[in-house]
């Protein structure tokens, strides 16, 4: 799919951050349409069909984290969520909402287009695929098997679903709550020791330097991103 194919959808209110992203983003190629409230993105869901939300979660007529919760009742359309530096709670709240992914002002125009590329590039790939490679581990979700250089690598039953779920995943930030829920249950919300030690196992298996990851990255304070490619999009 080329870039002339694809509609992005700017939700911000000030203008001057607005134009910006949408000039950004236009000179990649990309079809964007605009939005300065909460309820002029409604309206432009229905007319421009975007593929993308770059959505910044102070709007004036609504808070962003409902917004999204509330597309997420009827559409599947992938947010990238643009949020100040220091609101580590507003971007776990975004995600745990359902955001896929988040983007911390002040940020630069290829940092932007890379995020951006990143997740179109994943509505498309590891999420569906039987089997995912990455170094050189190969995973078969078919068969529940992982293997790294061609020998069988032995996960527990615990940490096969945490990797199924990040593999998954691949390229969003899951936050602490959403692994723990979906890994071992609703009630385990609090306990993120739980994923810093089984994710340690996991890099002890996977990683070439478990000390240094390449693809299961920590998100400090908000979580965890699996990256198939082994470097930041």
């Amino acid at each position: 799919m080329g870039n002339d194919a694809v509609t992005i959808l700017v939700v911000e209110d000030e203008p001057q951050i607005r134009r910006f992203v949408v000039a950004a983003l236009a000179e990649e190629g990309y079809r964007v349409a605009e939005a300065g409230s909460a309820a002029a993105c409604v309206e432009q869901l229905a007319a421009a069909a975007p593929a993308l939300i770059v959505l910044d979660l102070g709007l004036p007529d609504r808070d962003g984290i409902d917004l999204i919760g509330e597309l997420r009742s009827w559409s599947r359309v992938s947010v990238l969520v643009l949020s100040a530096r220091a609101a580590e709670n507003e971007k776990v709240a975004a995600l745990d909402a359902g955001a896929d992914d988040y983007l911390s002002k002040p940020f630069g125009v290829g940092e932007l287009r890379a995020r951006v590329r990143a997740m179109l590039r994943r509505r498309t790939t590891a999420g569906d695929e039987p089997v995912v490679v990455f170094g050189d581990v190969r995973v078969d979700r078919l068969h529940r098997s992982v293997e790294r250089g061609g020998v069988a690598v032995h996960l527990t039953p615990t940490e096969y679903r945490l990797l199924g779920v990040l593999v998954a995943n691949a390229g969003r930030v899951l936050t602490h709550r959403q692994l723990l829920r979906e890994v071992w249950g609703a009630g385990y919300g609090d306990r993120s020791h739980y994923l810093r030690i089984y994710v340690g196992h996991l890099r002890q298996k996977l990683e070439d330097d478990p000390a240094r990851p390449r693809h299961l990255l920590t998100e400090t304070g908000i979580g965890y991103r699996f990256q198939i490619q082994g470097e930041e999009p």
